[in-house]
């Protein structure tokens, strides 16, 4: 999927302008990949465009182990947002993920986060 197209699906699902959703993707990808291993991360990166896999690629230090507060703070600090839109963010991007990487690999990838954080990359419940 080209980069614009990942951004303009962030901005939708996140209720952001689309200039604001392309540091808020970077944000996200970026705390995503200290939280995964080297391995998982990387095995997501060629799914997305050229421009963003690069944030997905990483040492061979081992993951970071923090939680969804963390993630979610740091996602803030490094989009200059504040917690509510770095959830908002944070979800639409692991949604938009998971329909470009596709189930398998992304569910293997995110079995590595806690349970609060995989949640957020499932759809919202519609209304009655």
């Amino acid at each position: 999927m080209a980069e614009l197209g990942f951004v303009d699906k962030v901005a939708a699902r996140a209720g952001v302008p689309p200039e604001q959703a392309r540091p808020l993707t970077e944000a996200v990808l970026r705390t995503l990949t200290e939280r995964l291993s080297g391995g998982e991360a990387g095995a997501l990166a060629p799914h997305l465009a050229d421009e963003l896999s690069p944030l997905l690629v990483k040492a061979a230090e081992p993951p970071e182990a923090f939680g969804f507060d963390e993630f979610l703070r740091r996602v803030a600090d490094r989009a200059g947002i504040d917690r509510p839109a770095a959830e908002r963010g944070t979800r639409a991007v692991l949604q938009t993920m998971h329909r470009v990487v596709g189930h398998r690999e992304f569910e293997d990838a995110l079995a590595q986060l806690p349970a609060d954080l995989r949640a957020l990359a499932q759809p919202l419940p519609h209304g009655p």
